[in-house]
Formats: structure tokens, C-alpha cells, sequence
């Protein structure tokens, strides 16, 4: 099969490398996954230019949905021809956290696209256990975007949920945080305050239907965010962006007991000074970390489900977001421009170069 293969940090090679084939047993990796599309995250651009990967060489994505291929002998629940999203954290299933289903908490996990192979390719193997059918009426190319989408609700989740008439403020709208704007529009959000620098996110945003959308180069955020609330501050706010700057302005947004949520990957050190810790303590706000999202093997509720849900009742449209569609031999190019910023990148799909039909 073809696969984008990193051989090192900055060395991402198209190759022709042997097919994954299913492991035994309901406990392996035992299906094999056609990818239809697999969605560039944001992460992916360091992992691959600076950061690198656990171990070369790696396939990277992690975003992705496709059909089954084939199952290994002693597989249940699936079979040839299955549309799937899959869910690409490989827990252990013996430390405390994997015992309450609380997978992102796995204390020895592995991860498909950054510990081990993953979906920038044509085929994949995952446990039966990762696997969640797609629902009719949702696309192969929405589905890969289920993984985000589910980042975003689990992020919404972590500060409390968001109830009908609530105030909230994003900082900083790449795909995950314009998928929150959508989850706190679902829930009732009164009003939505998106701030980034990025003029085609702005522009983005508004097109989706947002309409408080703000240029932070041009507008102080907390002048904003102080003026559209008669000086009380909202009371959910998100970090979006993981730039020192952010996060400060979503600490000093935040309303007597609201809740900040840190969901953007940090680039560098913060500083908070005690003047804004005063503010903090004094409005009794919380501080909220999140990773990852809510996954049930057993399959109850969880983020992933939800998210899926929503899309096939028509309550999460995410098509907007995309901006590319590439095909596998053309990968290498466009994540270098993702990189070098060559032109505006939203959601970024890649598929087999090889299609069926």
C-alpha cells in the first residue's frame, strides 16, 4: 500500500510499504480500516517538522474514518464493508483509569499516527473495541472529523457544559475552537465573542454564522469582552490558540465563578502575574484542563457517539471547515505550506491517491 512514512524530523517520504495485516483475536488490532479520509490536526505540523515522533519511521494522522476491509478470525460486531470512525488511543485496559473507561487517562497507552502507525495511508489495523459505526446520512469525510469534533465537546464538557442564556468567549478559532462555537451555539449560548488575528478565520467564522467575531490585532479582547458585558466578564472562556497571550486573556475575561478551559497546545511558557491570580481567587473562577475526549468500548454515551449523533441529525455541520480534499501523493507539499503558512488552511482532508470507482 502507499503511506506518507516521517523517517525523521522533517523527512516525510511517499512510499509503497507492506500492507498492515489484522491481528487475532478481539483484543488485537484485529480489523483492517480502507481509509476513506484522514484530517490533518493542527499538532500533526510540529510532529512532523520539529517535534518529531516517538520512534522513526512513523505513518502520523490520527484524524481519520473509512470502511472495513477484513476482520481477523475471532472478531465480532464488524464486518467487510463497515463504515467506521476509529478512535486512535490504544489503552492499556489494567491501570485505575482504564478500569472507569476514563481512556485518556491511560497511564500506558499507545496512539495510532504518533506512538504507532497511523492513517496518513491507504489501509490501517485498530482494535474492534476502537471501532464506532457511522451513522446513514454521514459522510466518510465528516466522519473523519468526528475525532476534533469530539476534542471540541469534550472541551465544552470539562468547563461545565454550557447552559441556554450563558455568555462565552473562544480565543482563537482554527477548526477545534469554531467546533466549540458550534457546541455552546447548540447548547443556547446567549451570546459568542470569537477573537483571533487571522483575517480568512475571521471571515470563516462569520460565513458559519457567528456574528461577534473580533480581530485581536486590531481590538483589545478584554476592552471587548468588558464592553459587550457591562464589565462583568463571561462566564465560559476558552483558550484556543496555546499562546501565552491567549490564555491570559481568557483568565482575565472570566465572570465571579466562571470557568477558563485550557484546550490549546501550549507553544510556550505562560506567566500569570499575581495581580491576575489575585483577580482569580477573588472571583472564585475555575481553572479547567482537557486532553483528548470521553470514549466508551463498551458503548454508552460518550463524546464520540454524540458527536456522530449530532451530525446525522443535522446538529453539527462541519463541511464548512474543509478547505482542502488531497490526495495521498500530493500530502507532502500541502502540509509543507500548512507549515510554512503558504495560504489559509482550515480543515485539511487527505484520502488514498488510489480511489475505488
Amino acid at each position: 500500500m502507499q503511506a506518507l512514512v516521517l523517517h525523521g524530523v522533517g523527512d516525510l517520504r511517499l512510499e509503497d510499504v507492506p500492507r498492515p495485516a489484522p491481528g487475532p483475536g478481539q483484543d488485537e488490532r484485529g480489523v483492517l480500516v480502507r481509509i476513506g479520509f484522514c484530517g490533518v490536526c493542527g499538532s500533526d505540523i510540529p510532529r512532523i517538522f520539529s517535534k518529531g515522533t516517538y520512534s522513526f519511521p512513523t505513518v502520523c494522522g490520527h484524524e481519520f474514518a473509512g470502511t472495513v476491509e477484513a476482520v481477523a478470525d475471532g472478531v465480532e460486531g464488524f464486518v467487510p464493508g463497515d463504515r467506521v470512525a476509529v478512535f486512535p488511543l490504544l489503552w492499556c485496559g489494567e491501570c485505575g483509569p482504564c478500569q472507569e473507561e476514563k481512556y485518556a487517562q491511560c497511564l500506558d497507552y499507545d496512539y495510532l499516527g504518533s506512538r504507532c502507525d497511523g492513517a496518513f495511508a491507504e489501509y490501517v489495523t485498530a482494535p474492534p473495541a476502537n471501532l464506532v459505526p457511522i451513522p446513514d446520512g454521514v459522510s466518510l469525510e465528516e466522519a473523519a472529523m468526528t475525532e476534533p469534533a469530539a476534542v471540541a465537546l469534550h472541551a465544552v464538557r470539562r468547563g461545565g457544559g454550557c447552559s441556554e442564556g450563558e455568555t462565552v468567549a473562544i480565543f482563537g478559532i482554527g477548526p477545534i475552537g469554531l467546533m466549540v462555537a458550534q457546541w455552546v451555539r447548540a447548547a443556547g449560548a446567549s451570546r459568542i465573542l470569537l477573537f483571533d488575528i487571522e483575517q480568512a478565520k475571521l471571515d470563516q467564522a462569520r460565513e458559519m454564522g457567528f456574528e461577534d467575531v473580533f480581530d485581536s490585532s486590531e481590538a483589545d479582547p478584554v476592552e471587548v469582552v468588558q464592553n459587550s458585558t457591562a464589565g462583568e466578564g463571561v462566564s465560559l472562556t476558552f483558550d484556543g490558540a496555546g499562546v501565552p497571550q491567549t490564555l491570559l486573556q481568557a483568565m482575565e475575561t472570566v465572570c465571579r465563578g466562571g470557568r477558563v478551559v485550557m484546550l490549546g497546545n501550549p507553544s510556550a511558557d505562560v506567566t500569570v502575574p499575581s495581580a491576575l491570580i489575585s483577580q482569580l481567587m477573588r472571583r472564585e473562577a475555575t481553572l479547567h484542563g482537557t486532553w483528548n475526549s470521553h470514549f466508551s468500548a463498551s458503548g454508552g454515551t460518550d463524546d464520540w457517539r454524540d458527536v456522530l449523533s449530532a451530525m446525522a441529525a443535522g446538529d453539527l455541520d462541519l463541511k464548512p471547515l474543509i478547505t482542502h480534499r488531497i490526495p495521498l501523493n500530493g500530502a507532502a507539499d500541502v502540509l509543507e505550506g500548512m507549515k510554512d503558512r503558504r495560504e489559509f488552511f482550515s480543515k485539511v482532508l487527505i484520502h488514498p491517491s488510489r480511489r475505488e470507482g
